[in-house]
């Protein structure tokens, strides 16, 4: 199976290297931000099915990261079974995140600092499964439509 299109926002290069290549030996194509910046442009230019996204950045925060692309059109939100639109975003953050946060953005996923790898990897799975569920459910496109 093809891996998710994740983009990882992550200022520690530790945790960002860490990461990034858990993801990348089991097929996922990450793109890496340090910064909220990075992380917009990263958004602007290219789609991804998952978000990694750190909440302390060095330059804004996640929330600002969030806040910018949703305003640009640069994250659709995923619709569940029950019809709640969730963020393809699993946050991450080293300080509490308050519960009105996450009410605002209603990411997939929170995940404190230290978090366990299986359920990132989890959700990266997930996310490349939801790729291949809609990649399947589009039509196939074709060159001549029939006359009506």
């Amino acid at each position: 199976m093809p891996g998710a299109r994740i983009l990882l926002v992550e200022d520690d290069a530790v945790i960002r290297d860490l990461v990034e290549r858990n993801l990348v030996v089991r097929d996922h194509d990450v793109r890496a931000a340090a910064d909220a910046q990075s992380a917009l442009a990263q958004l602007r230019a290219n789609t991804f099915d998952l978000v990694v996204l750190d909440i302390n950045l060095p330059d804004q925060t996640g929330w600002d990261v969030l806040r910018t692309a949703l305003r640009e059109g640069c994250i659709e939100p995923l619709v569940g079974e029950r019809e709640e639109q969730k963020l393809p975003v699993v946050v991450l953050s080293a300080v509490r995140v308050s519960p009105r946060r996450l009410a605002e953005f209603h990411p997939l996923a929170y995940l404190p600092k230290p978090f366990p790898m299986d359920a990132l990897l989890r959700m990266a799975a997930e996310a490349a499964e939801r790729r291949l569920t809609n990649v399947r459910a589009e039509p196939a496109a074709t060159g001549n439509l029939p006359a009506q």
